[in-house]
């Protein structure tokens, strides 16, 4: 089938892979992927919703993050599988430039949640006599809201410059619409396009990022300050899901958009895309889950009410 020659008007997403006999392989890993990812991350929502002792700002904050891992994986996800399903691989230009602006906006919202968390540990660990009032509702809904406006933003520059350049391809060899895969299709030179979002999305990354490390910085001064190493170790074990979380993030990102176009190829780009936008969001529930003795605790008590409710109703 010539693809470059089809009559509608739009792109083909050629996925991971062309080979017919890695289509149902494919679909089972996103489909699994996709459901654990969902329950997962549905499943923190509801625990910290229904449980008074998750009632806190770092809970709060968590939940914003569940969601926006289950907004992410949603935007490329269901439209992989319909195409491993009905072999159907087009995407119309304007569904195109939506997903890509959607997947940039959530995209940029996980990386700013994460150095809200950080700075949420920072007034934890190093004023808390002060947590309550630097961590009130009104600063989490501002933090939350100004980060809204800014990845709003990005992703709006990010859509237009990219939406407006004329593509003399169309087969992208991605399973969702990129910014690196898009420029590879464009009949000009590129070069000014790719300036502007590496500045700009250098800003949006490691700003958030530096921010994280040097709350961190100040995090761990103030841990080896304390007396004894049982107090340094519970102190630092509130961190630690974070701290997995923002690891396994900004090294797949960096990996995906800080390096020279030519190093590596079209299938290294699409499995680094795999990492931050399937199996990281798919993770994070269980680094909380199994990392976190309070998450643990309130899992065992609605697992007990369970037992409890179901006896009674038998």
């Amino acid at each position: 089938m010539d693809l470059q020659n089809q009559s509608f008007i739009g792109f083909i997403l050629l996925g991971l892979s062309e080979k017919p006999n890695h289509r149902m392989p494919l679909f089972s890993f996103f489909m699994g992927a996709y459901v654990i990812c969902i329950m997962g991350n549905v499943l923190i929502l509801l625990l910290i919703s229904t449980q008074s002792q998750l009632h806190t700002p770092m809970y709060f904050l968590l939940g914003n993050l569940s969601f926006v891992e289950i907004c992410l994986t949603s935007i490329t996800v269901p439209r992989a599988l319909y195409s491993l399903l009905s072999q159907d691989l087009s995407i119309s230009f304007h569904g195109c430039f939506i997903q890509l602006f959607l997947f940039h906006m959530v995209g940029n919202m996980d990386n700013f949640l994460l150095a809200i968390m950080a700075f949420d540990r920072y007034a934890a660990i190093c004023q808390p006599l002060h947590y309550t009032t630097i961590m009130s509702k009104r600063t989490c809904i501002t933090l939350l809201t100004s980060s809204w406006i800014l990845v709003n933003l990005n992703a709006t520059l990010f859509t237009v410059m990219t939406s407006t350049l004329p593509y003399c391809g169309r087969v992208i060899h991605h399973f969702f619409c990129d910014i690196p895969a898009m420029f590879s299709l464009s009949c000009i030179n590129t070069s000014a396009h790719q300036m502007v979002v590496f500045i700009e999305g250098s800003i949006m990354l490691m700003g958030p990022m530096y921010f994280i490390l040097g709350s961190y910085v100040l995090i761990i001064r103030a841990v080896l300050k304390l007396s004894t190493f049982t107090s340094r170790r519970q102190t630092f074990c509130t961190c630690s899901s974070h701290l997995s979380v923002v690891l396994l993030f900004y090294s797949s990102v960096i990996f995906m958009y800080c390096h020279p176009g030519s190093l590596f190829s079209a299938a290294y780009d699409g499995v680094i895309s795999v990492v931050y936008s399937i199996i990281t969001p798919m993770l994070n529930p269980f680094i909380y889950t199994l990392r976190n003795k309070e998450v643990k605790n309130a899992v065992k008590k609605v697992i007990q009410w369970s037992k409890v409710d179901g006896r009674s109703r038998s």
